[in-house]
């Protein structure tokens, strides 16, 4: 069997023309998604600032799962979960101040997930003032074009010794 060295020249250039135009595909609809999930993020802080429950709700999926920081272990989605966030707004004074540090964002075409530190105050009902910053993880799933947080962990530092969470840690 006799190769074309010619033949075989253009098609391995063809072979890595292709490679990448697939690359570029691949790198620039992550670049969107990651974008989408950073906007996504956004407007759910926005949201949590302005206390506006039907506005936090728009960007959880209806059978989100939560570990959040306060018992039960596991918080589902439905008429308890939006119950458990009124319940945050109630339990603030005025308005809520969020932040989010360290925004870390991996994104595929219809999964993606994102880490950051989350800094949460404002003035309890009570007086008291509240500032903490907090461990947050989410998880994501594009469904019908749409983004939607599917699970989502937040957390603190706990010390192993008296097994007291570390509420006054900053970043």
């Amino acid at each position: 069997m006799k190769i074309n060295i010619r033949n075989l020249f253009f098609c391995t250039i063809a072979f890595v023309t292709f490679l990448a135009q697939r690359t570029n595909a691949f790198e620039k609809n992550r670049t969107t998604n990651e974008t989408a999930i950073r906007r996504l993020v956004d407007d759910f802080v926005k949201a949590i600032r302005a206390k506006d429950i039907n506005g936090v709700m728009s960007f959880l999926a209806p059978d989100v799962v939560s570990f959040d920081v306060g018992p039960p272990l596991q918080h589902g989605g439905g008429e308890a979960f939006v119950k458990r966030w009124q319940e945050l707004f109630e339990a603030y004074q005025g308005p809520i101040e969020y932040e989010v540090r360290d925004l870390s964002i991996s994104a595929d075409d219809d999964v993606a997930f994102s880490h950051s530190l989350n800094r949460v105050a404002g003035t309890m009902k009570n007086g008291k003032k509240s500032d903490r910053w907090l461990r947050w993880t989410a998880c994501y799933q594009k469904s019908n074009g749409k983004w939607l947080i599917v699970h989502e962990q937040v957390s603190v530092p706990v010390d192993l010794k008296t097994g007291k969470a570390l509420l006054d840690l900053k970043p």
